[in-house]
Formats: C-alpha cells, sequence, structure tokens
C-alpha cells in the first residue's frame, strides 16, 4: 500500500507522472483513511480506470439523488462540472463537493450560457410576454446559473427519462415552451408527445432573435436551443440502416440526445439508465446496438456476453465524451491524498444567491415527477 505524499508534495504535477497502478493504491490507501468521511459518485461515462473506484454509479439525476442522501462529509463526483454544481445544490452546501479536473466541463452545457439565455428572454420580449406565455426548461446538463434563471421564472429543470412529463406539466401553465440547451431532447420528446415538427423553432443564440421572424415566434409551441451533444452528433441514421442489414432482427436503442432521424429509426429510446434496464432484460440471442458513449457500451457489452446477448456501439468511428475523459487516476488520487492531508483541492460551491432559485427549478422537477 502506498504511503500518502506529505503536503509539501501535493502538486498535481507530481501525479500526472505516476502510472495507473500507483494511483490505484494511492486511492485505495486514501479511501481507507477517509474511511465514511467520502463518497466518490461515478458517471456511466467515466473510464473504467476511474469508474471502478464509485462508492455510486448513475446517471446525472441518480448521482445527484445519492449526494442528497450520503452522510459522508465529502463528495468527489467523477463526473462533469455541472453535476459536481448539482451536487452542492441538493446538499444545501453542508457536504465538501470535489471535481477532480475542473476542466471536465460539458460541450453541449456550454452552448446555453446566462447572457446567451438573457439575451434570447428580451427578444421574445419584444414579441409576447414570456413570463406569461413561456416556460424556461432547462436540461440538467447546464450550469447552475441557468437552473437559477428557471427557478426566478417559473420555470424548471428536466433529465432525460422526465422530459415529457415536465414538458406535460410546462404546457399545463404556459402556451411554449423554451427549452435549452439540447434541442434533440427537447425536439424528440415533444414529437412523441403529439407536437409536430412545423411547430418548432429552433433558435440561434448567434442570429438576432435567434433567426427568427415575430411571426415564427407566436407560431411556436416549443422554441428549441441550438444545442447539441458532440457524442451523441456522431451518430447517423445510415449506422442504424448499415446494422439492420448485416443483423435481421437486431434490435437498435438510443439516447434521446441522438438526432432526430436517429431516434425515428431506433426501436427503443430512453436515457443512460432506461438503456441499461431494458439491455439487461434482454433473452439469450439477442443483438443489440447501441447508440450513447464508448464507455458504458463497452461496459454493457461485456456485462451482457456471458448471456449469450451481443451489444454493438453505434457508430464505426470512437466517440467517447472527451471531458468525461479527462478525469484519469492521477487526478482522483491527487484530490483524495489531499483530502487525506486535510486539504481540499477543486471544491465546487454555488453562491446562494443561485443556489436558492436553481434548487426551487430542481425540487420543482422532483415534485412534478414523483
Amino acid at each position: 500500500m502506498a504511503a500518502v505524499l506529505e503536503p509539501t508534495a501535493l502538486g498535481i504535477d507530481h501525479y500526472t507522472l505516476l502510472d495507473d497502478d500507483e494511483c490505484d493504491e494511492r486511492i485505495r490507501a486514501a479511501r481507507q483513511a477517509l474511511g465514511a468521511r467520502l463518497c466518490i459518485l461515478g458517471h456511466h461515462y467515466q473510464r473504467d480506470e476511474v469508474f471502478k473506484h464509485a462508492d455510486f454509479s448513475g446517471d446525472s439525476l441518480k448521482l445527484s439523488q445519492m449526494a442528497a442522501r450520503t452522510d459522508a462529509e465529502f463528495i468527489v463526483f467523477c463526473g462533469v462540472h455541472f453535476m459536481a454544481e448539482v451536487a452542492d445544490i441538493v446538499t444545501d452546501g453542508l457536504r465538501t463537493v470535489v471535481l477532480p479536473d475542473l476542466a471536465a466541463g460539458c460541450s453541449m452545457a456550454d452552448m446555453a450560457n446566462l447572457a446567451k439565455v438573457r439575451k434570447c428572454w428580451s427578444e421574445i420580449s419584444e414579441v409576447l410576454d414570456p413570463d406569461e406565455m413561456v416556460t424556461p426548461v432547462t436540461y440538467i446538463n447546464s450550469a447552475a446559473d441557468l437552473k437559477a434563471f428557471c427557478g426566478s421564472h417559473g420555470g424548471i429543470v428536466c433529465t432525460s427519462s422526465n422530459a415529457r412529463a415536465v414538458l406535460e406539466w410546462s404546457f399545463a401553465r404556459r402556451e411554449k415552451v423554451l427549452f435549452f440547451p439540447d434541442q434533440h431532447l427537447g425536439r424528440n420528446t415533444a414529437f412523441e408527445m403529439g407536437i409536430p415538427l412545423e411547430e418548432m423553432l429552433v433558435w440561434d443564440f448567434t442570429k438576432p432573435m435567434g433567426g427568427a421572424t415575430p411571426e415564427q415566434i407566436r407560431a411556436a409551441k416549443m422554441i428549441l436551443w441550438k444545442g447539441f451533444c458532440s457524442v451523441h452528433q456522431m451518430f447517423q441514421p445510415a449506422h442504424i440502416d448499415n446494422f439492420r442489414s448485416r443483423v435481421p432482427g437486431g434490435k437498435v436503442i438510443s439516447h434521446p440526445e441522438n438526432a432526430f432521424e436517429v431516434c425515428r429509426k431506433s426501436d427503443f429510446v430512453g436515457s443512460t439508465e432506461y438503456i441499461l434496464r431494458t439491455v439487461r432484460a434482454s433473452q439469450p440471442g439477442d443483438h443489440w446496438l447501441v447508440g450513447t458513449e464508448l464507455n458504458l457500451v463497452n461496459r454493457l457489452a461485456d456485462e451482457m456476453k456471458p448471456q449469450g446477448v451481443s451489444v454493438e456501439f453505434m457508430s464505426p468511428t470512437v466517440c467517447m465524451c472527451s471531458t468525461m475523459f479527462r478525469t484519469d487516476p492521477q487526478h482522483l488520487a491527487w484530490t483524495l491524498d489531499n483530502l487525506v492531508a486535510g486539504r481540499t483541492v477543486n471544491r465546487i460551491q454555488v453562491t446562494p444567491d443561485v443556489a436558492k432559485p436553481a434548487r426551487a427549478a430542481l425540487d420543482l422537477m422532483l415534485e412534478v415527477v414523483d
């Protein structure tokens, strides 16, 4: 078992020189030293070298719920920035939430920021009263201040698993929805609810008035932010066509962050947890094509192979979440060794003025889908 470094040597530069095996030893030693004071959360998209150290694994919503329930003093979130923010919000700042690598962000979340959303809201107000007619809905894959924006304007947060219930609640209150940052989750969910594509407007935040006319804004039920997940953007309808020609009787399952055409060609569409549940319920001989992140699909393939179930990644090109991949054993070992030494690095804290309205939007989501 490796000894914990002396406090004077706890810089990240030293850890980047360590191999994975030594980092594993340090992680195990630190976990033992911290005991019940520590809880490590690992998102499904994490690399195996990190994922194996998680006390709890899941999608962003499940992990946030785990964070809210733990009594641990330290929550080390092996995920991306917005997830750690949610963990801090739902624990009311009473836990120390740490993100091993601050560069682990989300390109989709970065496509919508508070300044852009406020500008959009202001431009919509030139055509109609958004506080009377539009419910802002933010995907949980967004910054805390956007959740706070929703909480301050009668809006709500959603996840890929509860987006339909949230949209149903939203339309029961107001005529329109402004949905950000992922256009695909909004479009796929709304279409399944019976809203035609003609009543969906894509808001291009790089253009004045989102590139829309006043008439288009008035006619739209869904105003979709022009954002997307770079991983799910890689999957194409042709990948499904090729699979069906190779594997007659094969099944296709996709995440709703995929493009509309990919989801329409899929047999099943749902969240990460839905994908896991559905594939795990397979019968021997089933063959799946899965349209979501590579690390998850590879682990699922290894898990199901002994049961005679084949699981195949949708894209012929390797496409993993590069920001999720930033969290490596070196950063995790560095984080934990510092905690053992009495130092906290990379703590994620949401200021009270943002946390309060963001918590309101999150609590409303849980109330709606309970």
